[in-house]
């Protein structure tokens, strides 16, 4: 058997952890699976917060670069599975021909797609002006703009499990004025393989019509680009009770475009 990677990008403010359910999902369907961490993230959720003080100057290129250098020492094209930043970091690497095909799950939208970090969201409403290091996200806001298709209890739950510290470079690079410019993704890319993007309809933090939008950007190309709408489901639909659904949907999705293990 041929054991296709498949590689796992996680979004900002959750641990590389939050994909451990999607990575067994994947192994038992026969896909060589990589979850790798961030720059200056440690093996655990508890460690991470701990000393979060790695993540403190990571930006969108260094991040980017990280998981290119990663997928080219590989030896073969993986999958690029990305969530929120993942997913955006994913459609850049797939842009860059670095992938065989692209799964991009609320992705932060690229290129001139109008979009900004929710308020409660922002560096500014809640840093800590003196130590401006990575910065910590409140449970309210965590159930408020990620989990809000949840239950307190679950939430409470995921937060505890998956909820890390922000790098604020990254906050800047994908929110501030700029950041159109840096969400740069090749749209036009033909010889890219195929991207499946998914929206929760619920979605607070990046919602379906920023989605849909990005989906229109890839229309002059033609290489597969498709888009899938889950209803009733917020930013948390890869770690809430539900991820099964949205990874068996990506499962049937690569078998039909013949990405599968032989």
């Amino acid at each position: 058997m041929t054991r296709i990677p498949v590689v796992f990008i996680h979004d900002v403010w959750l641990h590389a952890s939050s994909w451990q359910a999607w990575a067994r999902r994947f192994g038992e369907h026969g896909f060589s699976v990589v979850v790798p961490r961030w720059p200056g993230e440690d093996r655990g959720v508890t460690g991470t917060l701990r000393d979060p003080s790695g993540l403190g100057e990571v930006g969108l290129e260094a991040l980017t670069a990280h998981y290119s250098r990663l997928t080219r020492s590989l030896g073969t094209a993986p999958v690029l599975i990305g969530h929120g930043v993942g997913g955006l970091v994913a459609q850049q690497l797939l842009g860059a021909n670095l992938g065989c095909a692209a799964v991009a799950i609320a992705a932060v939208p690229i290129n001139d797609i109008p979009w900004a970090l929710p308020t409660e969201l922002e560096p500014t409403s809640f840093a800590d002006p003196i130590d401006p290091g990575p910065i910590r996200l409140p449970p309210s806001d965590f159930r408020k703009v990620f989990a809000n298709t949840t239950d307190a209890d679950e939430a409470a739950d995921l937060f505890e499990r998956f909820v890390i510290a922000a790098p604020p470079r990254l906050l800047t690079d994908i929110g501030g004025s700029d950041g159109s410019a840096r969400r740069y993704a090749d749209v036009h890319n033909r010889r890219r393989g195929p991207l499946l993007l998914i929206s929760g309809q619920e979605d607070r933090l990046v919602p379906d019509a920023v989605t849909r939008s990005v989906y229109k950007l890839y229309g002059d190309s033609s290489a597969v680009s498709e888009l899938k709408q889950f209803a009733d489901r917020g930013h948390c639909l890869v770690i809430d009770r539900g991820w099964r659904s949205i990874a068996d949907h990506v499962l049937a999705w690569l078998d039909a475009h013949g990405i599968r293990p032989r």
